[in-house]
């Protein structure tokens, strides 16, 4: 079938991954020669990276993307004419690594506690715990479940909003879209995990961050754009939650200028929540390669009808 382009910020760790787990396969660098590139019927890399590749006229019979999405091959003037499959099974972990190393630091008054130390001042308040405290996930989907698996076992209250109501394992309880208010509500913690689609855009506007209680943390590991800048930024001046963290934004990098790096209460980070882990990855790769060389469906498998 002939050799599999590599286009990745890590292909280095990537390579070795897959040389561990097949060392048969002929890996190709994407910044190799036009006419080698043209042989790799099997591409697998970062959407940005790969779209001069079609801008450019090559073409594969399947993608995988190591992004859980896919949007930027939805340009209108790229070609669809292959197979196409995200990045499944691989971000739940780090993503719950991410929200629970603040949401703690958030219960156990980290930062506050630093500040005491700073100044040389005996810090004896009681701590917070997370057992019984409620947590809402936005994006009940695969992400979203395998987050609440591995944070189910520090006594949180899970609830979950996805498309499809439904029971789902470790959620108490899972609504649509139109509870998103109503669930917030009653919700310590709301975490936001949705893609970013036509549904998804402007979610969290005035109305979401006034139904919030003051101490509730709201924490975003899914797109900027489900926010509305302004209305966070307003509820935060006004006491309306205890706080946000930040890891997506409108427009990334954040300018230095966007109100957010100084605003009360509020944590940012540069789009690190849910980072690739070459040896998950490359487990996807090779499972999804054996059943695209069988010709059976691959796990994440998408159309192009989405936009995520």
């Amino acid at each position: 079938m002939g050799p599999i382009l590599l286009a990745d910020s890590r292909n280095p760790e990537l390579r070795t991954a897959l040389g561990e787990l097949n060392p048969a396969l002929e890996l190709l660098e994407a910044s190799a020669d036009v006419e080698a590139m043209r042989r790799c019927a099997i591409w697998l890399g970062e959407p940005d990276r790969l779209v001069p590749l079609l801008r450019a006229g090559l073409r594969p019979q399947w993608l995988q993307s190591t992004w859980a999405g896919y949007r930027p091959l939805l340009a209108a003037d790229l070609p669809r004419g292959y197979r196409l499959s995200r990045a499944v099974g691989v971000f739940g972990q780090p993503i719950a690594e991410y929200l629970l190393a603040h949401i703690l630091e958030h219960e156990q008054q980290l930062r506050s506690r630093r500040e005491s130390q700073h100044q040389r001042q005996w810090d004896a308040r009681i701590p917070g715990s997370l057992f019984g405290r409620r947590l809402l996930i936005v994006g009940a989907g695969e992400i979203g479940r395998e987050v609440a698996r591995l944070l189910a076992p520090f006594g949180l209250r899970l609830s979950g909003v996805a498309q499809r109501p439904r029971p789902l394992e470790h959620f108490e309880r899972v609504t649509g879209l139109d509870a998103l208010c109503r669930e917030a509500a009653a919700a310590d913690y709301v975490v936001n995990i949705l893609p970013d689609t036509p549904e998804t855009a402007d979610l969290y506007g005035a109305g979401f961050f006034a139904a919030l209680r003051p101490s509730a943390l709201f924490l975003n590991v899914g797109r900027g754009t489900a926010v509305v800048d302004a209305a966070l930024l307003a509820a935060l001046r006004e006491g309306r939650l205890a706080g946000a963290v930040l890891d997506v934004f409108r427009e990334e990098p954040l300018p230095a200028e966007h109100p957010f790096w100084a605003a009360p209460g509020v944590t940012l980070t540069g789009h690190i929540a849910g980072p690739l882990v070459p040896a998950a990855l490359a487990r996807l790769f090779v499972d999804n390669l054996a059943r695209f060389r069988a010709d059976d469906a691959l796990r994440g498998e998408v159309d192009f009808a989405g936009t995520y």
